[in-house]
């Protein structure tokens, strides 16, 4: 790949890196294909892109007798191509990114796009002009309250009726953690994944998928290494002051009262006072239970300095519509979503298109992440983790050099936080210690009970944004 291309097009500001298209990726399969067809021209023709405002196009011959029409809107980030592929972005959507990024002369600059590309281009700025400019591939951001009913009656009539399934669901998920105490954990062990499974179910009829969610993990616990039953105990824990919160939810303050709800499954609004900042894009991870993959985005604000998380959602063999490429920053609002220590916000309308960051955030010290995640309980009991930035660490590895045994040190050496015992960050940190190669860098992931979960470095040579997901 021609690096020098690359530094030429981020001086623009509004070109992307390598790392950024992938990042975009929504599976490793799809991340190979689309190096294939960015790896050389080739296979492209009628390639070419705009800065003002910023598009990228070309045709790309496939295996079938007809070649496959690719466009990008890189200043609205959507996609669009004539493949049957159902992911978003697709490979040849992927490779023709790779091309621009690399500042490949088959991608030839131009102010007028051929007409196909064109008339998809105007369409979708036709309809940002009329209010409805942030939607993405896919459709707007799931969750956002768009929906509402017409009928307020009705609608109130149908929260009651949920409400009153819920509590029946947690009233029988009570009943059912004083069982399995009273029976003793030594005997979970042997009763394998079908008491979960059941339970599961039992909260889904109850319309509760968030007490589902929390039944399935307890699942998982026996059986996992040294220490499971303390592990189990402390889940259950969890769940019974979840559902102890339920039952008595008239009784809490208002912003902690929205927070049970938003963690028993029940849907919330965005409907916050609009924040406009100028948004840099930290990470995005995808996570999937088989039947629904869910989007995480974690963006921070360079003016108000607050961390907002976006979620998207995409059936199965669906990505989902909403992809931001990690280390850009956009001018945009966000919608907050109401409940105490919530950081859930809802992409709003967006000024101009995304341009190239001046560097990594802010950081902490790991002591004070540690910090900001015990405040942050203050406010959600039930919160697993909590965003942080950390600045000059250094990843070591503790006795054995087992990647459970990882931390990150601050590099005074005055304290460290352990990398969470998670075999999906493995890759990820090897990433990161070529990154680091024994010296300081800046580190943003997720900080909780279970560790520190690195999500994306800034290479302490160029600043540039390294997604380790």
């Amino acid at each position: 790949m021609n690096q020098q291309g690359v530094r030429q097009g981020l001086q623009q500001g509004a070109r992307w890196s390598a790392e950024q298209v992938l990042a975009m990726a929504p599976d490793v399969a799809s991340r190979r294909a689309g190096s294939k067809l960015g790896g050389s021209s080739g296979a492209w023709s009628e390639a070419g892109c705009a800065s003002t405002p910023g598009a990228v196009w070309g045709v790309c011959r496939g295996s079938g007798a007809k070649p496959y029409r690719t466009v990008v809107d890189t200043a609205g980030v959507a996609y669009k191509c004539s493949c049957p592929s159902r992911k978003f972005p697709c490979k040849h959507a992927l490779g023709l990114l790779l091309l621009w990024a690399a500042a490949d002369p088959a991608v030839e600059e131009t102010r007028t796009p051929p007409d196909w590309a064109g008339e998809w281009l105007g369409g979708r700025r036709g309809t940002a002009a009329a209010g409805t400019g942030s939607r993405v591939a896919g459709g707007p951001e799931s969750g956002s309250g768009s929906g509402k009913s017409s009928d307020p009656e009705a609608a109130r009539r149908r929260a009651e009726r949920r409400a009153e399934r819920v509590t029946a669901g947690a009233t029988e998920l009570e009943q059912r953690l004083d069982d399995l105490l009273r029976g003793g954990l030594a005997a979970v062990e042997q009763s394998g994944y079908a008491q979960w499974e059941e339970t599961a179910a039992r909260m889904v009829d109850a319309q509760a998928p968030g007490l589902a969610s929390r039944a399935r993990e307890l699942a998982g616990i026996p059986s996992s290494g040294p220490g499971w039953p303390a592990r189990l105990l402390e889940e259950c824990a969890m769940l019974h002051l979840l559902d102890r919160a339920w039952l008595g939810r008239e009784l809490l303050p208002e912003p902690l009262a929205t927070t049970v709800r938003t963690h028993v499954g029940l849907p919330v609004s965005a409907e916050g006072p609009p924040v406009r900042d100028r948004w840099l894009v930290l990470s995005q991870q995808d996570s999937t239970d088989g039947r629904l993959t869910t989007r995480r985005i974690w963006l921070r604000g360079a003016r108000s300095g607050r961390t907002a998380q976006l979620l998207d959602f995409g059936a199965a063999g669906r990505s989902p519509g909403v992809t931001l490429p990690v280390g850009l920053t956009l001018e945009a609002d966000m919608v907050p979503y109401p409940g105490s220590g919530q950081l859930r916000a809802a992409l709003g309308e967006r000024f101009g298109p995304p341009a190239r960051a001046g560097g990594p955030p802010e950081g902490m010290s790991t002591g004070a992440a540690l910090g900001a995640y015990g405040q942050a309980l203050r406010d959600d009991p039930w919160l697993g983790s909590w965003p942080v930035t950390l600045a000059s660490v250094i990843p070591i590895p503790a006795a054995g050099g087992s990647s459970s045994g990882w931390q990150l040190a601050d590099s005074e050496g005055q304290s460290a936080l352990p990398i969470t015992p998670d075999g999906s960050v493995r890759t990820g940190l090897w990433k990161l210690t070529a990154l680091s190669g024994g010296g300081p860098v800046t580190v943003f992931g997720e900080c909780g009970h279970r560790g520190f979960t690195p999500l994306t470095a800034w290479a302490p040579d160029t600043a540039e944004a390294v997604p380790l997901t």
